[in-house]
């Protein structure tokens, strides 16, 4: 077992046998001071100017990851930028888009050339779901349908072809309703069939759901949950607090995943002592994890509170999943 992950799993244990706030991050090497983030102008395949801010990491360093932050409705990229630049600060490059509607992202071109406002608020089903859509044709790249997540991704392809990014190391990580969305999106990126040229799909390697809601807006985690990336290959956690409606929906969404994979879980409830699949050896060969903090706060909130340390959890979780087991 190599150093880091001999840390990854001490800290993993650590993480979910102490009090929430106390859980020490796995330990990272000595990083240059991190860039100032840089605002993208990009444009899904409805017309939509889809603004995004990347997080680099210092020139000439490798990202252990490259991550897609989504999140919660009503939010922007300001409500989760805590936790951006958390993650960037250890070595992850991160992109947090605008979602339609909100924050600078409310200007679409429609064909008839005209422009219209979206506004968070009122956006119907329709909208929403074209957030996570990607789908329409056999390749790719020529999608008919890309969506805001998609067209994030296809940037991230761009930069990952001249070696600044890291295509095969990509993780999702989603808040609130934000985190139906970011499962979805998985979900449609692992049915993207293999071409002549190679595999298109299947390149999100973690997910990490922070309060994560059942169903809102007509949008639902049930299509997710029934697709064979989430019901039993891509590893995920759950992070949530424990005393409002949101936590409740997350350890619905936990429930179900441990339902699915009922010889691969590990979890932390509050008060109780930390539990897993019986016949789990390790808490680091579990592919679905539970944290639940003793905390009020959810979704963005939770994402970017430092005294929860979100980002040192997460950081734990990636490191473990993403090295090679031995």
């Amino acid at each position: 077992m190599n150093r880091l992950r001999q840390l990854a799993v001490w800290a993993l244990c650590c993480t979910f046998c102490v009090p929430a706030v106390a859980a020490p991050p796995v330990a990272a090497p000595v990083l240059p001071a991190e860039p100032a983030s840089q605002k993208l102008e990009l444009e899904t395949s409805d017309g939509l100017a889809l603004w995004a801010w990347y997080y680099p990491v210092a020139a000439g360093v490798d990202p252990r990851a490259t991550v897609i932050l989504v999140h919660d409705l009503e939010g922007s990229h300001k409500t989760v930028e805590p936790l951006a630049k958390a993650l960037q600060k250890v070595g992850f490059a991160v992109v947090t888009p605008d979602l339609r509607g909100h924050g600078a992202s409310t200007s679409r071109s429609n064909p008839t050339g005209k422009t219209e406002v979206l506004d968070s608020n009122s956006l119907k089903r329709t909208e929403l779901e074209a957030i996570s859509a990607a789908a329409g044709g056999s390749v790719r790249d020529q999608a008919a349908m890309r969506g805001d997540i998609e067209t994030v991704r296809n940037w991230i392809k761009r930069k990952s072809e001249t070696n600044e990014l890291n295509l095969q190391r990509l993780c999702l990580i989603g808040s609130g309703s934000g985190a139906i969305l970011a499962a979805n999106w998985t979900a449609a990126d692992w049915n993207w069939l293999p071409i002549a040229s190679g595999p298109q799909g299947r390149q999100v390697k973690a997910l990490v759901l922070i309060s994560p809601t059942w169903a809102s807006k007509g949008l639902s985690f049930v299509p997710a949950l029934a697709t064979e990336g989430l019901k039993q290959s891509i590893p995920v956690m759950v992070l949530a607090g424990n005393t409002n409606r949101d936590d409740r929906d997350a350890m619905r969404v936990y429930d179900r995943l441990k339902s699915l994979r009922p010889q691969a879980w590990f979890e932390q409830r509050v008060g109780q002592e930390p539990a897993k699949a019986p016949k789990l050896e390790k808490a680091a060969e579990a592919t679905v994890f539970f944290m639940q903090l003793d905390t009020a706060l959810s979704a963005d909130k939770l994402a970017a509170d430092r005294s929860a340390n979100t980002a040192g959890r997460i950081q734990t979780f990636l490191s473990l999943v993403l090295d090679p087991r031995d």
